[in-house]
């Protein structure tokens, strides 16, 4: 087989390894904030939906995709900060609330497409957001096409694992998020706002998950389908136990997870006798692979789901 072409492959995978982990890094680094403070949010894949919808529709709405995509967080904030009262103020069930968000989001985002679009199962095509050409790096074969033509919330969501990782454990703030997750009594009485302080992380995941959602919708493609997060907030919960709640961690399985996805592709574009129905279900099969893998390994925040009844 000829070199060159077995490079244009492995550039060609990798490529299609960081689209593909891209949404998954999203919702996972909001995973990680919001368990790293004590709360459970299940509903990253209705938070993911709403995301999509929304920048979608702001793209719709302005023909500018950035605003749609900041209109897609700001929804996902808003939901997250909904999740945030009933888990903090209401000290209900996070699981449950978690379950409410994503069937919610799943009726309620087939509903507004019906009614501003007239139509059900996916949107009319939108502006979306342009592939970036990286300077220098897109005169080095290879590294060209494998990763300096990419869509520029690619590029962000490797800087936020950066600047995440960094945040959590290097900042002061970062200190009390862990603290409040892991011993909230004992972060009290230091003087720290648990209350506030879940707030802010459970509202931060809903703006990441809302990120997500958006590049699913601007970012991967130009128009939004119902349902088109299928299941990929799960998958991200998924590569946050499987990173241990820690942002290089959780980076490292969405790659794993995205190469999944990204070798279906590859396997069907090179004609291999494989079923693809099997190709479909081999990134949900890998989740549950990994998950009884490190499940016993794993362990969660202490404080993680736990509702907290001492001073605000």
């Amino acid at each position: 087989m000829d070199l060159q072409f077995v490079l244009g492959i492995i550039a060609f995978v990798i490529a299609s390894t960081l689209r593909a982990a891209t949404p998954l890094i999203f919702a996972s680094l909001g995973g990680i904030f919001s368990e790293r403070s004590g709360v459970v949010n299940i509903g990253l894949e209705g938070i993911m939906l709403f995301g999509a919808f929304f920048a979608m529709l702001g793209s719709y709405l302005t023909h500018n995709p950035w605003l749609g995509v900041l209109l897609g967080m700001l929804v996902g904030g808003l939901v997250a900060l909904i999740h945030a009262f009933v888990s903090i103020e209401l000290r209900a069930n996070q699981v449950v609330s978690g379950v409410a968000i994503n069937m919610l989001a799943m009726s309620s985002t087939a509903l507004f497409l019906q009614k501003f679009f007239h139509t059900t199962g996916q949107s009319q095509a939108v502006t979306k957001i342009d592939d970036w050409s990286l300077p220098l790096i897109d005169q080095i074969p290879v590294l060209s096409d494998a990763i300096a033509h990419l869509n520029p919330l690619v590029y962000l969501a490797i800087f936020l694992v950066v600047t995440a990782n960094f945040f959590l454990f290097k900042t002061t703030t970062g200190l009390r998020i862990r603290a409040v997750g892991e011993n909230p009594d004992a972060a009290a009485t230091l003087g720290v706002s648990v209350h506030k302080i879940r707030y802010f992380s459970v509202t931060l995941s809903g703006i990441l998950g809302g990120l997500g959602g958006a590049y699913l919708s601007l970012g991967a493609m130009d128009l939004f389908k119902e349902n088109m997060s299928a299941g990929q907030g799960f998958i991200a919960l998924a590569a946050m136990i499987t990173g241990k709640w820690n942002p290089i961690g959780a980076f490292l399985a969405c790659l794993l997870f995205g190469l999944a996805e990204a070798l279906e592709g590859q396997f069907q574009l090179l004609g291999l006798e494989i079923p693809k129905q099997f190709l479909h279900m081999l990134p949900y099969a890998l989740t549950i692979v990994l998950i009884l893998g490190v499940v016993g390994r794993s362990v969660a925040p202490a404080a993680s789901g736990v509702p907290y009844e001492g001073r605000k």
